[in-house]
């Protein structure tokens, strides 16, 4: 497994591995997947060699995490990197009350309750490292902190000043006393995560679904920030929803909605591509986002062995140069990004 070593500020820094986890899915992300097969998917991305694992408090309310603790129970500490997340505080409610209901399947009965403050902070890292059984995490983002979690930029801008006034300096209390390695935001927009790079000393980025195969806005201007500033992106959702692994079917998945017409169009035209050059699809979607200087690591989910064996796959496949330069000659590629 290939590693990506990154020390911003001189600490020591993170090594990641290229393949990271992301472990939305084992939350039962859309559907329930057991203890024991989430637990044999993580073993078999172990095996394979990843040592990144991303998870949350909203996923799965609070599952992901306690199932990563029988995961990691007896794993040495310092041989993976862990990343958690603040900004929502779990509250135990009554049955039925619970959040995401038909999104989140045979999950605790839980709301989270969106608290970006000092204190907030504090609480939901205390939280998380009782789920998890473990004594430190290495990265702590900021979740959610865009319109397409808070619906409207005013909503937004009121969270966003609250952070900034609040949990902000509490990450880098924690960074600067060395509880933490790093901290930074796990974001599905770049202009939200931009607005917090340039108000503040942002480590990391866990952009979600804004640089990939499919999709490339964050290279316009929030990509080249990130590089002239050092910051690491970790690149979420590579597969947007899924479309980029499964292709153009009937049923794709697109930003979690059925995929619009134009998307399966468009996709449908990068797998002709793809198919000159005899490379999967899923392959090219992986290694698209690794070419920028500023990623770090790809963090697909998987909610089975057979999706974290495929990405095992794809995390050593080989691309041609020739695929690269035919997207962006077809105008399926920004000619602007590094291949």
């Amino acid at each position: 497994m290939k590693t990506r070593h990154w020390d911003r500020i001189g600490n020591g820094g993170i090594t990641f591995t290229e393949l990271g986890f992301g472990t939305a899915p084992l939350g039962n992300l859309y559907r329930a997947i057991s203890d024991d097969d989430a637990h044999a998917i993580l073993e078999e991305a172990w095996a394979g060699g990843v040592r990144y694992f991303d998870t949350a408090p909203l996923y799965g309310l609070g599952l992901s995490e306690t199932r990563l603790n029988r995961f990691l129970r007896g794993k040495p500490r310092d041989q993976y990197v862990l990343s958690s997340k603040i900004g929502r505080v779990l509250r135990a409610v009554g049955e039925g009350q619970r959040e995401g209901i038909g999104k989140w399947f045979d999950v605790p009965n839980r709301v989270g309750i969106y608290d970006y403050s000092y204190d907030g902070v504090m609480r939901s890292v205390e939280f998380s490292l009782e789920r998890l059984g473990i004594e430190r995490i290495d990265i702590l983002y900021a979740h959610d902190l865009d319109i397409f979690t808070h619906k409207s930029p005013e909503v937004l801008s009121g969270y966003q000043e609250a952070f900034m006034a609040g949990g902000y300096r509490a990450l880098v209390a924690l960074r600067d006393q060395g509880v933490i390695k790093a901290f930074g935001a796990g974001i599905n927009e770049e202009g939200p995560a931009e607005w917090l790079a340039r108000r503040g000393d942002f480590d990391l980025f866990l952009l979600a679904g804004r640089y990939t195969l499919l999709l490339q806005p964050a290279q316009e201007t929030f990509l080249p920030l990130c590089v002239e500033r050092g910051i690491g992106i970790v690149v979420g959702a590579p597969y947007n929803s899924g479309i980029l692994a499964t292709g153009a079917r009937p049923g794709a998945w697109f930003a979690y909605e059925p995929a619009p017409q134009a998307i399966l169009e468009r996709v449908a035209r990068i797998e002709v591509v793809c198919a000159r050059h005899g490379v999967r699809l899923v392959d090219a979607a992986f290694q698209f986002p690794l070419r920028h200087p500023a990623v770090v690591s790809m963090i697909p989910g998987g909610q089975g062995v057979a999706e974290m064996a495929s990405n095992l796959a794809a995390e050593g496949t080989e691309i041609p140069a020739g695929l690269w330069a035919d997207l962006k000659a077809e105008g399926l590629l920004r000619g602007d990004v590094p291949v």
